[in-house]
């Protein structure tokens, strides 16, 4: 005698053989557990909220928040100075690591991320518009600080004291400038006066401008300076031209031409005509 055998139905469970399911009736598989829970669930309930990590969330002793206020920021490397400014990094990318990567594609100098548009900062994953404006900022204000006139102005007794009035001034530019320096009898500075912005065409350059400067000033001496933003200090045919004019224009005045100064990003380097024999 055979014996009959439960058929198992598509839900798990036995009925009898031939008899359809209420899930076989509806044409249907009746849904599982798991697809119950989530066909109830509320949108979004358990979706993780977006996380920016902080200086202030990291480990006490790694931020450089904690140890500047310790030791001071000279302790800080410029990565943790930018971290403390900036403050927030992005999704898996604090903002020490993003500083360091900000630091990295400049060669590690703020010579170079001087030179970086705002178009450039912001193609650095993390940097958006405001990071790249409170970059700009900092910058800006590191060009006035160098800019500000001391409270006693600069005696000019030689192409250093040329030098290091014009370097925080003009060398770092992505451009060319010519500039003069107008001194009294005892060579203290009177005033610096921009000649010409903008590319490398000597005939642009009006000495006039300088002397007319000159003469109202009661200027007893003059010196010029201007930047290679290519890093070369070797002087060109029109830096030999805008010397020779000038030089030729105060001996008509009896005014003495001391110098003619060329400076370059670099912190020590420069190059003088006076030095140089030239004059």
């Amino acid at each position: 005698m055979k014996e009959t055998l439960p058929s198992i139905t598509a839900a798990g469970s036995a009925s009898e053989a031939g008899k359809p399911t209420p899930s076989e009736e509806s044409g249907k598989l009746a849904p599982s557990e798991e697809s119950r829970k989530l066909a109830s669930a509320k949108p979004y309930e358990d979706a993780p909220t977006p996380f920016f990590l902080k200086v202030k969330d990291m480990d006490p002793d790694d931020t450089p928040r904690e140890r500047a206020e310790k030791y001071g920021c000279g302790v800080l490397s410029v990565p943790d100075l930018w971290a403390l400014i900036l403050r927030t990094g992005v999704p898996g990318n604090p903002i020490t690591q993003l500083c360091k990567e900000i630091m990295q594609s400049c060669e590690g100098k703020l010579s170079v991320l001087e030179r970086r548009s705002r178009k450039d900062l912001r193609s650095i994953k993390g940097v958006g518009l405001l990071k790249s404006l409170q970059i700009e900022a900092v910058l800006e204000l590191i060009r006035r600080y160098n800019l500000e006139t001391p409270l006693e102005k600069p005696v000019i007794r030689s192409s250093t004291d040329i030098f290091n009035v014009m370097r925080n001034k003009i060398g770092n530019l992505d451009h060319e400038e010519i500039w003069a320096l107008i001194m009294n009898r005892k060579g203290g500075l009177i005033d610096c006066l921009q000649l010409f912005k903008g590319g490398t065409d000597s005939s642009i350059f009006d000495v006039k401008i300088l002397m007319k400067k000159a003469l109202m000033e009661g200027a007893s001496a003059i010196a010029i300076s201007h930047n290679h933003p290519s890093g070369n200090l070797n002087p060109s045919a029109a830096d030999d031209n805008v010397t020779r004019t000038t030089q030729k224009a105060c001996s008509y005045f009896s005014i003495s031409f001391l110098d003619h100064v060329i400076v370059t990003s670099h912190n020590t380097l420069y190059y003088s005509y006076s030095d140089h024999g030239r004059l």
